[in-house]
């Protein structure tokens, strides 16, 4: 099982190399944000998603 906050972490300190994508299992998301980190746009991606992590409930976290 996943934790949230772990994802939420992950997403702000290392967002921009996809790293909380590993974690939540979607590689190819994952590898796509280590191919492009140099344009600072998955840097970008990933704060909003850190934000989305924060406010999303455990309920809607489990169900993904």
């Amino acid at each position: 099982m996943r934790n949230r906050t772990i994802a939420a972490l992950l997403a702000f300190f290392l967002g921009y190399l996809g790293i909380h994508k590993f974690y939540l299992g979607e590689n190819l998301a994952g590898v796509l944000y280590l191919l492009f980190f140099w344009t600072l746009i998955p840097g970008i991606i990933a704060f909003f998603e850190f934000i989305g992590l924060i406010i999303m409930s455990d309920q809607a976290f489990d169900a993904k």
